[in-house]
């Protein structure tokens, strides 16, 4: 009998109505033969009701009670689906991350899951139970509740498909799937059927929203393949119709991608650009400036280093546009007279966009493409980094929509 996980956000999750209709789809999985455990997220808007609770009472809270805190509310969540099923005639048993256990390491607020001892989980599921499982949340060695960090109930999920080696991990929420581009900005934007690991990882960690970047690292290391689709269509739609919806996310043998170049368009607003100018270019250098803001715990993207002149060049790089002054703090004072740099200069306005696509690897000319593209446009590129299969630009932020729209164009998007 196979067994297919079902993952559900806290919009599916969001009132009883739309619980019942959780339960509903559930039900209709489990009639047609398969094992199911349920990961479903907090309700709609219930984890930040609690940090602020927690935030009133402090400006700093305790991490440990935070988790404590916040982990009430994927309990309630797994309660109420367990009670919605046994009202509709299911076998169905809830548990908490600390009872199955799904077991993390000792970090609070953003753990990592480390094992999960799936035994009590296998004999329910053996028995004819529906189990369902809290996403977000887990149990360190000392018997704590921990969390994940947000959207810790899409990892939940995959590493519980992964330890009961599922036939597939299911994610329902409120989209119907992976598309070329946000279709908030590209109207023509296409659902695509399949995106392999290593794409939508690029597309998660450049922007993309659709799912959380650690499940997407999860299924990849662990090869369970992965769909999304949406939760808002009729609970009741046939399972032949249901099971082949949405986007899935696979081994790239198996995306059938070969004659795909690009295969999305991703982008972040959320960006911000430093530039220490006039430093002395000499071995080291580069670590002198990028290791204060490490042990700020500030997060670099793209780095450029200029070419020497006259034993002098200028380093650049990206941080998250939220910890801009908080770097240019660091960098400003002590770092700037240590290395004994002639300025620092930062911009806050500007976003990346990047094209991505496994089918790069066998096809050239994509850079130049893309780059004629916003050439043609009026649009100056202030920064280039690149993987095996992505390319990404810096821009001026008011032309972030315009690019996405023209490269999008560009490459056939609309008509792959």
């Amino acid at each position: 009998m196979a067994l297919i996980v079902h993952k559900y956000g806290g919009t599916s999750m969001g009132s009883t109505e739309r619980i019942k209709n959780v339960a509903k789809r559930v039900a209709k999985w489990h009639d047609a033969g398969y094992q199911i455990v349920v990961v479903p997220s907090a309700m709609s808007g219930e984890t930040n009701r609690l940090i602020g609770l927690a935030k009133e009472l402090s400006d700093q809270p305790d991490p440990r009670e935070l988790d404590m805190i916040a982990s009430t509310g994927e309990q309630v969540s797994v309660g109420l689906l367990a009670i919605a099923l046994q009202a509709i005639g299911k076998q169905a048993v809830s548990y908490a991350g600390w009872q199955v256990a799904i077991n993390t390491d000792m970090s609070h607020t953003k753990a990592r899951i480390a094992s999960i001892d799936e035994v009590k989980v296998k004999r329910d599921l053996d028995a004819g139970k529906i189990v369902i499982i809290t996403g977000f949340q887990g149990v360190n060695e000392n018997g704590d509740i921990t969390t994940l960090g947000r959207g810790g109930s899409d990892t939940s999920a995959v590493a519980v498909a992964a330890a009961l080696k599922a036939q597939e991990c299911l994610i329902f929420t409120d989209v119907d799937g992976v598309y070329t581009t946000d279709p908030r900005v590209v109207s023509e934007a296409r659902r695509l059927k399949t995106v392999t690991f290593e794409e939508m990882l690029e597309m998660a960690s450049l922007g993309s929203k659709v799912l959380q970047i650690r499940s997407v690292e999860f299924a990849g290391n662990y090869k369970m393949p992965t769909r999304v689709l949406s939760s808002l269509t009729d609970p009741l739609l046939p399972l032949e119709i249901e099971a082949n919806s949405g986007t899935l996310i696979s081994f790239e043998e198996d995306t059938h991608m070969e004659q795909a170049t690009i295969t999305g368009i991703a982008f972040n607003r959320d960006e911000a650009k430093i530039t220490v100018f006039g430093v002395p270019d000499k071995p080291g250098i580069a670590f002198q400036i990028l290791g204060p803001i490490a042990d700020a715990n500030i997060e670099v993207d793209m780095i450029i280093q200029n070419q020497s002149v006259e034993g002098k060049t200028d380093f650049t790089f990206t941080v998250p546009r939220n910890e801009f002054n908080k770097a240019m703090d660091v960098l400003s004072n002590g770092v700037k007279q240590h290395i004994q740099a002639t300025g620092v200069i930062g911009d806050a306005k500007v976003s990346k966009v990047s094209v991505v696509g496994v089918g790069m690897r066998s096809h050239v000319g994509i850079a130049s493409q893309m780059f004629k593209t916003l050439a043609e446009e009026g649009i100056n590129i202030q920064m280039i980094s690149t993987s095996e299969i992505k390319i990404s630009v810096l821009i001026d932020e008011k032309y972030m929509e315009l690019a996405v729209r023209a490269l999008h164009k560009a490459f056939g998007m609309e008509n792959t």
